[in-house]
């Protein structure tokens, strides 16, 4: 990292600490940005019901575009201008990047993604539906409610005439749940025209997490693939003529299960074995792939040179061959000083209200702002979503009650951060 990123990392740490001390413990709220928020709350309802009723899985090239369309016309009438990119890997949906020029100094930008891990046709048996403080439907807390408090944090915002930035950039992306394998590098670009990025997965649900929060850590992600060759031969009549590949890729997975253990920053899990369909043949081939999650930067390095020296060092089955191909994949966000004195002036806000906000260091799940955060160049604090729950699983819901203060967070953050 050159120089000036940690300049201006410490110049809007020390300007945000220097805020927070002046806010106090209990500052009073901002009294019509929270009516703007609690009005504004019927809206974001109905914007999410709208987004819900969109089925927008990864692979789901109709449904992303659908959303895409949708959110182009949203920032539109937000006074933005905006441009389709084009995924470079994937199932080629679109990215919606969208832009606003104001009057002040600051380079701003917000991220969400558009796509869910759900099925076309999930809407048939997990439908949108409303009980007491819950809202239900697939993906809407990850991370349609989180496009969703983008949106209408800028509405409240444009309807205050609050332009104090150089430039606001949107962007959703369509494939964050596969790893933004075509957006990612658009993200890492675009953030580093930014002096801060919030980004907006979902915090956890208060009624299994007691209290919201914001992240300022989460793993990278890479994939490990162990390919064994023997010899195919007839189970039946000349077993002792092959080499049984899956014999050897389970002692190799055996040997290396714990291989992270000493390496710190670093977790690998064996998840996937593949081999022939035959059952009456010695299989030549088989294949063992892994989950590889990083939190501290350079354990890459250092577990792939393990892996390599451990399945040299030992083979249980002779004439095999042994190959290991590691693949780096969303990188690990670490949100450093700047980020955590944002994330403490974001308490601050949450005080205001007379809520806690806890923040939290670390997660195994990979998200976006690894992307966002790569370089080092912007400040970045992660999950300015809605409180949620469910996600990845059946029954995703949001709280209808965290709706007003994200709101205001978001919305009291920002003229903060245009300020500073």
């Amino acid at each position: 990292m050159s120089p000036f990123p940690k300049v201006r990392h410490a110049l809007l740490a020390l300007a945000v600490g220097l805020s927070l001390a002046a806010a106090g413990a209990h500052a009073a709220a901002d009294a019509k940005l929270l009516e703007a928020a609690t009005q504004a709350q019927p809206a974001l309802v109905d914007t999410l019901k709208s987004l819900v009723l969109i089925e927008s899985g990864s692979g789901d090239v109709a449904g992303l575009a659908a959303m895409a369309n949708l959110l182009d016309e949203r920032l539109k009438l937000l006074g933005f201008k905006t441009e389709r990119r084009k995924a470079v890997a994937g199932a080629g949906a679109d990215l919606v990047v969208g832009t606003l020029r104001g009057t002040g100094k600051k380079h701003l930008m917000l991220q969400a993604h558009m796509d869910t891990v759900y099925l076309t046709g999930i809407l048939q048996t997990q439908p949108y539906k409303v009980d007491g403080n819950k809202l239900y439907g697939p993906g809407i807390a990850d991370d349609k409610g989180g496009i969703a408090v983008i949106l209408h944090s800028l509405k409240i915002l444009a309807d205050a005439g609050w332009r104090d930035y150089a430039t606001l950039t949107v962007l959703f992306n369509p494939d964050e749940e596969v790893g933004s394998i075509g957006s990612g590098e658009t993200i890492a670009a675009l953030a580093d025209q930014q002096d801060a990025v919030l980004s907006f997965e979902p915090t956890g649900a208060k009624a299994v997490y007691k209290t919201e929060s914001l992240l300022l850590g989460a793993a990278g992600i890479a994939s490990v693939t162990m390919e064994v060759h023997g010899r195919a031969s007839h189970a039946g009549a000349a077993p002792e003529l092959g080499r049984n590949a899956i014999i050897e890729v389970a002692h190799q997975m055996l040997q290396t299960r714990d291989i992270a253990r000493d390496i710190p920053g670093a977790q690998l899990n064996w998840t996937n074995v593949i081999s022939n369909k035959a059952t009456n043949q010695i299989p030549e081939l088989a294949t063992a792939r892994a989950d590889v999650r990083i939190t501290v930067p350079g354990a890459e390095q250092r577990l792939s040179a393990a892996l390599l020296a451990k399945v040299a060092s030992s083979r249980l089955v002779p004439d095999t061959t042994t190959s290991i191909q590691f693949v780096l994949g969303r990188p690990a966000f670490l949100a450093g000083p700047a980020g955590q004195a944002l994330a403490e002036r974001a308490q601050a806000i949450y005080r205001e209200l007379d809520r806690d906000l806890a923040l939290v260091p670390m997660t195994g799940g990979g998200t976006d702002a690894g992307y966002a955060a790569r370089s080092g160049k912007a400040v970045v604090v992660e999950s300015f979503g809605l409180a949620g729950f469910g996600y990845h699983a059946r029954d995703e819901y949001i709280e209808i009650d965290s709706i007003v203060p994200r709101l205001y967070l978001v919305t009291r953050l920002l003229t903060e951060l245009g300020k500073s």
